[in-house]
């Protein structure tokens, strides 16, 4: 079984980035044949300064790298240094009805959030097909908001079959049904687009004071604190044992035990939670030409995949 997953290089890796796409990625190396890629191709349609793309997919390749990823294990490699993925996304993009692409809610969700509607925001579930696709993907591990992108690559899918004879293997979705929505500062979904993230691998004094800066509301001390959408457990749930977390939220219902409190508490939970990974990063970054190595040899086994399948399909089409 081989399972694909992607990550943009949008920013420096947070909590939502490790919780929601990061720690499952991880998992499943030992679940299957794992390719896994720097979306770099994509970050384009948000991120059109060239040092900063590159900075930041350096930065993403050492966290993941930090965080568990292993390289004997899974494929790792920039979606950019696949050159012949960009070829199949004009192919598949040649039988997408436009109808298809009209219906995404990616595209409205993010053109109504400020960005730009260019074609590469618009044509974005294409290139994720061809991401898909051409590794002959069986398995694909999404969030419920993703969820309708793979339903739109194995539509894609199916023309290609349809108009060129059995061409590609339509890919399953796994959907992470079990991992909750990583709250942000302000109580909404952790986002870059939001700026309400807690970086993965901030320095401790950085990481105390966005923890601090939580929003909370007015409840005084004594009084028994909401539980429904709090920040500070929806965190805490994620980096402490149940039986911590347990008396986090007995703390909450009581009462007696102020914010700024529950807070400390948060932030020493996710301190400790990354401690071994803050000490695998340092290691990294002491290699220099670690990532590098990694990356390359990453990106020669997806090559090996990806032109065995783009002889497939260019046999089909007619190329």
């Amino acid at each position: 079984m081989r399972i694909l997953s992607g990550i943009q290089p949008s920013g420096t890796p947070h909590l939502g980035n490790y919780f929601g796409m990061m720690k499952p990625a991880i998992e499943l190396q030992e679940k299957g044949e794992a390719f896994y890629f720097i979306a770099d191709l994509h970050a384009l349609t948000t991120v059109q300064d060239a040092a900063t793309l590159r900075a930041n997919s350096r930065e993403l390749a050492v966290d993941f790298l930090a965080c568990g990823l292993d390289p004997a294990r899974a494929v790792f490699f920039r979606q950019s240094d696949v050159p012949a993925v960009t070829e199949l996304a004009w192919i598949l993009s040649t039988v997408t009805p436009m109808g298809l692409l009209e219906r995404c809610h990616s595209f409205k969700d993010k053109t109504a959030r400020g960005f730009a509607a260019s074609h590469g925001l618009f044509a974005y579930p294409v290139l994720m097909a061809a991401d898909i696709l051409i590794y002959d993907s069986d398995l694909v591990p999404v969030g419920r908001d993703q969820k309708q992108h793979l339903e739109v690559t194995r539509d894609i899918a199916g023309k290609i079959n349809e108009t060129f004879g059995e061409t590609f293997k339509l890919p399953e979705p796994s959907i992470r049904e079990e991992t909750a929505i990583v709250p942000g500062l302000d109580g909404a979904k952790m986002s870059k687009s939001y700026g309400n993230t807690i970086e993965i691998f901030a320095p401790e004094n950085v990481l105390k004071k966005k923890v601090m800066g939580i929003k909370t509301d007015s409840t005084p001390v004594e009084s028994p604190k909401p539980t429904e959408n709090s920040a500070i457990l929806g965190l805490y749930k994620l980096v402490a044992s149940p039986e911590d977390y347990q008396a986090m939220e007995a703390d909450f219902l009581q009462g007696g035990v102020g914010y700024g409190d529950l807070k400390k508490r948060l932030f020493a939970g996710i301190w400790e939670y990354f401690s071994v990974h803050r000490a695998r990063r340092a290691e990294i970054l002491a290699d220099t030409g670690l990532v590098d190595r990694v990356l390359e040899e990453g990106a020669q086994k997806a090559r090996h995949v990806s032109d065995s399948v783009m002889a497939r399909v260019r046999k089909a089409v007619g190329l």
